[in-house]
């Protein structure tokens, strides 16, 4: 009986002073109508953010956030703004902070010509389906993976991977890849009847299934080639890490 009473005593003690709390969330949605050439600018600090396109005409955004407590959402207010000729989603923390245990989870559907004027976030991953517009991304720490892309496209991380599949090189756009340390993998839905097609990188390897005439005997490894008449450009770059071309599925 002792014995009994004492488990029980334990159990109930843990119970009691064990976490009382668990991590604050708020989510915001919303759904915007957008006109034409409608200039859409995100910036987040710790996100994962996911973009889809498609045949729809309007924008729908979630915002969902982390935090350790209701308090903390107070120091990387998100919102979603309008002025006509842009909008602007944003989660920055306050004062250039950097805490990670501030997460936010950003979702956007928007048709799939929509104009990505500028994705700025600083750590986390960001993933792109189906856009043939014009897409300017800024990842400072994490993995960018792109899908069905073509258009006017830049893609840019420091820290951490770029993986492009199925991707198009359509008249009048450009590609441009860039990474500063890790691997950056293209594959192309086909080889394109036009281009021009560089590849440099400073400490690494460069791997194709399109031949490149290369020059890697001294210094950086540099591939290149033209196809047609030339146009559009795509452009890889990277200072440390391996570079792979690829063609199919």
């Amino acid at each position: 009986m002792k014995l009994r009473g004492s488990a029980g005593f334990l159990a109930l003690a843990i119970c009691v002073s064990g976490p009382l709390h668990s991590d604050a969330t708020d989510r915001l949605a919303k759904t915007l109508p957008l006109q034409p050439d409608t200039a859409i600018r995100i910036e987040a600090t710790v996100a994962d953010v996911t973009i889809a396109g498609s045949d729809r005409t309007d924008l729908a955004v979630e915002i969902l956030r982390r935090a350790p407590s209701s308090a903390d959402l107070a120091r990387y207010p998100a919102f979603v703004a309008a002025d006509g000729a842009s909008i602007r989603i944003a989660a920055v923390q306050a004062d250039e902070g950097r805490d990670a245990s501030l997460k936010t989870e950003i979702t956007i559907a928007a048709p799939s010509s929509a104009t990505f004027e500028a994705i700025r976030v600083f750590e986390g991953r960001v993933k792109l389906t189906n856009l043939k517009g014009t897409c300017d991304l800024d990842l400072r720490r994490g993995a960018i993976d792109a899908s069905g892309i073509s258009g006017r496209i830049r893609l840019e991380a420091g820290i951490g991977s770029v993986d492009v599949r199925q991707a198009e090189l359509s008249p009048g756009g450009m590609m441009r890849l860039r990474l500063f340390n890790g691997p950056l993998r293209v594959r192309l839905a086909r080889v394109p009847a036009s281009a021009r097609i560089l590849a440099v990188t400073y400490n690494g390897t460069i791997k194709s299934e399109i031949p490149l005439k290369m020059k890697d005997r001294f210094g950086p490894r540099f591939g290149e080639t033209t196809i047609g008449s030339g146009d559009p450009v795509m452009s890889i770059d990277v200072v440390k890490g391996d570079i792979t071309i690829a063609v199919g599925k």
